[in-house]
């Protein structure tokens, strides 16, 4: 009689928060202890505990970023894995989406998932079934949670209340930790005074950061409950922008789009306030407008000034010309400018590029906080309210430039990709979190990049490309089709080149898109094709046998 086959069993073990962990014997060992009991009930059945421990301690449910966890899938995929064994299904996951993605990955694998507390498994369908009814009921806990701290934050705010986030200059927390509210730094409310009297005598960003550091200004100083420190550096035009923005200084605080009167003392007096925030958005207003246009190169209208450089480590400086009455803008290596010429340097289209930066943050953005890679250590509550915020920040990316300009802090440019830092006070601002609090993930982008000529046209390609139809092209392929058809009507060429007053020669290579193959008509459609091809492009004689025509117009082989 044949032995019966041993199922390799994997125990998983979760605990939300570190309380208790140092413990000689924690939560995670008491699910550990759990799963083994069942484990050695199915020994009849040829199951067989490994030695390795999967424990993540500290760490929420609604993301997938936990070690032991990515450790555990590796081990599943590579197939040392037949069972996972947890305490209760919400060890595993609490979102009904990442659920769907596990149980797609233990079924590829071939591997099951049992819960020793709930009787069924994912080796039925009806124990798959049970898991999303349950798991449907867990997720929708875990919203309603958050929507309750999210309405109790809300309500908190609009009693004047002070509920946690990055102190603002100015202000420290109230010596009484039972009184959430702010009391007023003296020291740090001087440099806010200063920074509001200068902007109002200056009106520019640029100045005032100048003049800020010429008389030694510094940012809050922070040093955070585990001893890490953070802040007391020059102040950059993102941090004062913020300042300048934030109302908490004239005795309110905000709540997204509204404030209310605050239980704390003014800092800045209402009347400055008010007018630094109408030269704030004037100011705005400016850069939106035409006359942005024809603003000096490097300022406001090139919000990526300083900030780029190429593979070479040159800074990407910004530069114009005029041609035709119209005003051209570029981004050009700066040994370009200072003399000689180096087939290594870029001159790169302003608006193109600044397009192209502008949709791969915001891009970055959306998707981190879809992820929940936002934040280091997200929890329910944080990670859905940092999601929201974050999506609306995406959102405002592409219409402020001065937005752009303070979220990108250096980036560097080669030929087939862009990195780009994220400014973390400048991102943990806008998102209202402290910036200790943000994850490495959501400081760094890497997306892909290239310059393609298309004619005497420079084209950028950044990110992940969206598809953008070819107006031109789109309608020589219907003019072609609607030729095509009449010749085979037997309408003579002759007769169609003099109703479109072409000759005859000219009408044959333009008939030439409907004989094209249909990948490539179907790409020319879905505005997929290579960013090269032009009209001119397909006005050659091109080769019959279609694979010889995708490869000559640049379709890759995939």
């Amino acid at each position: 009689m044949s032995s019966r086959r041993t199922i390799r069993c994997a125990i998983y073990t979760r605990k939300s928060s570190e309380e208790g962990l140092d413990q000689e014997f924690s939560s995670l060992d008491a699910q550990h202890e759990a799963c083994a009991a069942y484990i050695a009930s199915q020994r009849h059945e040829g199951w067989k505990l490994l030695p390795d421990r999967y424990d993540d301690g500290g760490i929420s449910g609604g993301t997938l970023e936990r070690p032991a966890l990515q450790r555990l899938l590796q081990d599943i995929k590579t197939g040392g894995i037949e069972m996972v064994v947890v305490y209760k299904i919400d060890r595993l996951t609490r979102s009904l989406a990442d659920f769907a993605r596990l149980v797609e990955t233990l079924e590829t694998a071939g591997c099951s998932f049992v819960s020793v507390t709930q009787a069924f498994n994912t080796s039925s369908s009806m124990g798959r079934l049970t898991l999303n009814v349950l798991l449907s009921f867990a997720q929708f806990e875990r919203e309603v949670t958050a929507e309750r701290i999210r309405d109790k934050l809300a309500a908190s705010k609009r009693k004047g209340l002070w509920m946690g986030g990055n102190l603002p200059l100015g202000y420290d927390r109230h010596p009484d930790p039972q009184r959430q509210e702010l009391v007023p730094n003296e020291a740090e409310a001087k440099v806010v005074g200063t920074l509001f009297d200068l902007y109002d005598r200056l009106g520019c960003l640029k100045r005032v950061a100048e003049e800020a550091g010429r008389l030694e200004l510094r940012s809050k100083y922070r040093v955070s409950a585990a001893g890490n420190a953070s802040g007391g550096g020059p102040l950059s035009r993102g941090q004062i922008h913020h300042i300048l923005r934030n109302p908490v200084y004239i005795g309110r605080i905000r709540h997204k789009e509204k404030s209310w009167p605050g239980q704390h003392a003014a800092i800045v007096e209402d009347a400055i306030y008010e007018r630094v925030q109408q030269k704030l958005k004037f100011a705005s207003a400016r850069l939106r407008g035409k006359s942005a246009a024809t603003s000096r190169s490097g300022d406001a209208s090139s919000p990526l000034a300083g900030k780029l450089r190429d593979e070479t480590g040159d800074r990407l400086t910004p530069t114009h010309t005029t041609r035709r009455g119209r005003r051209l803008r570029y981004y050009t290596s700066h040994r370009l400018i200072a003399g000689g010429r180096d087939p290594s340097g870029w001159r790169l289209p302003a608006p193109a590029l600044e397009t192209a930066v502008t949709a791969i943050v915001a891009d970055h953005i959306t998707q981190s906080a879809q992820e929940h890679r936002l934040l280091d250590h997200p929890d329910a509550a944080t990670a859905d309210v940092a999601r929201s915020v974050a999506v609306t920040l995406a959102t405002r990316v592409p219409r402020e430039q001065a937005l752009l300009r303070d979220l990108v802090a250096s980036g560097t440019i080669s030929r087939s990709l862009i990195r780009l830092e994220i400014d973390q006070d400048a991102l943990a601002g806008a998102l209202d979190v402290q910036p200790k609090d943000l994850s490495e993930a959501a400081l760094a982008i890497a997306a892909p990049f290239s310059l393609r000529r298309r004619g005497v046209e420079a084209r950028l390609v950044a990110g992940d490309r969206q598809p953008a139809p070819d107006d031109a092209l789109v309608a020589l392929l219907a003019r072609a089709h609607g030729w095509a058809e009449e010749l085979r009507a037997g309408t003579p060429l002759s007769i169609l080149a003099q109703r479109e007053n072409v000759s005859d020669a000219f009408l044959r290579t333009r008939i030439q898109p409907a004989f094209l193959s249909p990948r490539i008509q179907a790409a020319i459609l879905a505005g997929t094709q290579p960013p090269e091809l032009t009209v001119k492009a397909l006005a050659k004689n091109l080769p019959l046998d279609w694979s010889d025509q995708e490869q000559e117009l640049g379709f890759s082989a995939s």
